[in-house]
C-alpha cells in the first residue's frame, strides 16, 4: 500500500507558482459585467449616499473605475431623458435600481423596472427616459470606459409614416 498523500506526490502548490492562474483584472465576460452590475446594485450601501437629484438636467456620478471600466450612478427625474445615443466603442450593462425607466429603441419600447438589465454592444443606438411619476436612479458598466456618446436623430422621426400617396386612375 502506497503511503504517500497526493500532497507529498504533487509537492506544495503555493511552491508551484507557474500552476496558478493569474487573477484577473477585470470580469472577462459579458455575463460577468452583468454580475458585476448586479452585486453592486445588491450593495445598497455602495451606492445610496451618493445619490442626488438634480430637477434641471440628468445627475451623474462616476461611481467606480477599474482596469479599463467604469461604473456609473445616474439619476433621473420625471420627465428627464437621454436623448438618442450610443456608446461609441464601448459595451455596456444598464441595471435599474430604482424607479422605472422607458428603453426606446428602433424595434420598440420597452418599460424597466427596478432590478432589469439591459446588455449592449458598440454601435447600439437607444433613448433611456423617465416617463413615469417617480424618480428613477440606474447604475451603467462601460467597458472600455466611455470616451464619447455620440447622439442620433430621435426615432420618432426614423418611424415616421411616409406622407400619404394619393393613387388617380
Amino acid at each position: 500500500m502506497n503511503s504517500d498523500s497526493d500532497l507529498q506526490i504533487a509537492g506544495d502548490i503555493l511552491e508551484v507558482q507557474h500552476l496558478l492562474q493569474p487573477a484577473r483584472e477585470h470580469p472577462a465576460s459579458v455575463a460577468e459585467f452583468a454580475g458585476l452590475a448586479r452585486s453592486i446594485a445588491a450593495d445598497r450601501a455602495q451606492w445610496a449616499p451618493h445619490v442626488e437629484y438634480d430637477a434641471t438636467t440628468r445627475w451623474y456620478h462616476r461611481l467606480r473605475t477599474g482596469p479599463g471600466y467604469e461604473v456609473w450612478l445616474l439619476s433621473w427625474v420625471p420627465g428627464q431623458g437621454s436623448g438618442p445615443h450610443d456608446h461609441g466603442r464601448s459595451s455596456g450593462v444598464l441595471t435599474v435600481l430604482e424607479g422605472e425607466l422607458t428603453e426606446r429603441t428602433e424595434r420598440g419600447v420597452r418599460t424597466l423596472g427596478a432590478g432589469a438589465q439591459r446588455v449592449f454592444a458598440p454601435g447600439y443606438v437607444h433613448e433611456v427616459v423617465n416617463d413615469s411619476l417617480e424618480p428613477a436612479v440606474s447604475l451603467h458598466v462601460y467597458y472600455p470606459g466611455l470616451t464619447e456618446m455620440p447622439m442620433h436623430e430621435s426615432f420618432q422621426a426614423q418611424c415616421a409614416p411616409a406622407a400619404p400617396v394619393t393613387v388617380t386612375a
